[in-house]
């Protein structure tokens, strides 16, 4: 009982000293120096990976899609163990587990052999252990800088509650980008953030996502966002914030926890190291066994300062803007996939206005048993029935999948039943798609940071509209309807397909009474804005 009591009393302290102090950006007078990617064209490095299929390709730039886990966490080390010159990240999150720490390994081994890296990370989603992360700034030729941080730098959540409600106009604004780029030459663009849950390989909770292998000119482009992310007032030098965790001693003690790990995923070890010695994915790629796919693209992104940009404050760049424009264009059929469905006016009129015009609208969400977040779901469900009305097919992904086709994982890791969409990826007319970070949600139009590409190539577009077509069969996902029998349009049923037999319910399908009972509580509280 008293240690409890101390640890209460403590906490409230906190909370009252973090009311009082939090006004302002921690570090903000800390001196950083402005720097910028160096030109592709600079001698060694990753550019002659793929030189021969751009020099033979006029068409735009190189792209491939990565739609297993396991390829997303093998490109990066790959990517990673293959640069020359330098390394660019910039993740939401960047998690100090197995694989967060199999790619920070190779991000040690790059500055051993003189490679420039620079990450920046988001400072909303942080859990104990990620602070590991923070000591790859010891390391001479790393430096790591973070985005709109905490002054709180521990995981009690009393506190780490306590200074986002005391200064949530400044917290609530996050960046949700995810990249990477070696030698500014090859990246990879999507959804996925580096962490077990992301790279499928946690049996608690898996995230189906996908990541682009990207070449040609659109990399500077992407080269050009990260710096301007990395020099902007919104970025603060790991050191500024997180002096425990930066020094000598913490980056030595990282070393000790990676080595004691070893090189490999527990779970699938063997196949990452034999995959890996093979240089697969990326090899299969360069020598056109998986060949590129080469179209024009169009990058799209919100700027560092996106409230004010929001605002007309300043000028800049908004990924809402351009992403809108291109589904106005639709004729035929609209895909979308995205893990959050929390759609603001604009978001629901757009799709209410390709239903006008005829237009096919699908769209694949999370389902109550396969969701990461209550809140999130909570917000959806006022949505639903809006979007029935105006004729919008509606499929929520099931947690324990019939079939893995499509899903980015195997079946020993499915049979677990926890998995969760995580993918943002949009599909206009199969002609062309975007991929990226940008959830079709209230967060991701007003709150956060966000990054993808437009894509305008046939084979792309169709491609994934044909993994869309197997994730929402009746045995890996609800077909979501409205209720002929019930008066009121919010009577909804769930059909599908379970031990080969048709199944319908009439109550939302969930992990439990209580998750039912709970997330219908938080959607009666005002917090769309915040989805």
């Amino acid at each position: 009982m008293a240690p409890t009591i101390l640890r209460t009393g403590v906490a409230a302290s906190v909370f009252w000293l973090l009311a009082a102090c939090v006004s302002s950006m921690p570090g903000a007078g800390f001196p950083k120096q402005e720097s910028h990617a160096f030109p592709p064209s600079a001698p060694g490095g990753m550019d002659g990976v793929f030189e021969k299929a751009a020099s033979s390709n006029e068409r735009g730039s190189g792209f491939h899609m990565l739609s297993a886990g396991l390829d997303g966490l093998l490109a990066r080390v790959e990517l990673i163990d293959s640069s020359r010159r330098s390394l660019d990240l910039q993740y939401y999150i960047f998690r100090g587990d197995e694989s967060g720490l199999i790619v920070a390994a190779a991000l040690l081994r790059a500055a051993d052999r003189g490679v420039r890296v620079r990450v920046v990370l988001d400072d909303g989603e942080t859990v104990a252990g990620d602070e590991k992360i923070a000591a790859l700034s010891a390391q001479q030729g790393i430096e790591v800088r973070v985005f709109n941080p905490l002054r709180y730098r521990g995981h009690n959540r009393v506190v780490r509650g306590a200074e986002f409600l005391f200064n949530k106009n400044r917290l609530d604004y996050r960046m949700h980008n995810k990249l990477l780029v070696a030698d500014n030459a090859v990246a990879l663009v999507g959804g996925r953030n580096i962490g077990d849950q992301y790279f499928q390989l946690d049996p608690d909770s898996q995230f189906g996502d996908d990541d682009v292998v990207t070449v040609g000119p659109i990399v500077q482009q992407l080269s050009g966002v990260f710096d301007e992310f990395w020099n902007s007032t919104e970025v603060i030098p790991a050191q500024a914030v997180d002096r425990a965790n930066t020094t000598a001693l913490a980056l030595a003690n990282l070393r000790s926890v990676i080595a004691a790990q070893g090189p490999a995923p527990h779970e699938s070890r063997d196949v990452f190291l034999a995959r890996l010695a093979a240089g697969e994915p990326l090899n299969a790629v360069d020598s056109d066994k998986t060949p590129l796919s080469w179209a024009p693209v169009r990058l799209v992104h919100d700027s560092p300062d996106k409230k004010q940009v929001t605002a007309g404050s300043a000028a800049g760049s908004l990924i809402y803007t351009t992403v809108a424009a291109e589904a106005k264009t639709v004729d035929d059929e609209m895909i979308m996939v995205t893990p959050y469905l929390v759609p603001t006016p604009a978001e629901a009129q757009l799709l209410a206005g390709l239903r006008k015009h005829n237009a096919r609208v699908r769209v694949l969400t999370n389902s109550l048993v396969s969701t990461p977040s209550s809140a999130a779901q909570a917000g959806y469900m006022h949505y639903r029935p809006i979007l029935l009305k105006e004729g919008v097919e509606l499929y929520e992904i099931r947690a324990l999948l019939g079939s893995t086709r499509g899903t980015g994982q195997g079946k020993s890791i499915s049979r677990h039943g926890n998995y969760g969409l995580h993918a943002k990826l949009y599909v206009f007319d199969r002609k062309a798609m975007f991929v990226g970070s940008m959830n079709f949600d209230q967060r991701s139009k007003r709150l956060n940071t966000e990054i993808g590409l437009v894509i305008y190539s046939d084979a792309l577009a169709r491609q994934t509209a044909v993994r869309f077509d197997a994730l929402v069969e009746p045995e890996n996902a609800y077909h979501v309807e409205v209720s002929d029998a019930g008066r009121d349009d919010r009577a909804l049923l769930w059909k599908t397909r379970e031990s080969g037999a048709d199944k319908i319910y009439t109550t939302e399908p969930a992990r439990s009474a209580w998750q039912r009972f709970k997330v219908k509580m938080l959607s009666w509280l005002p917090l769309d804005r915040e989805l």
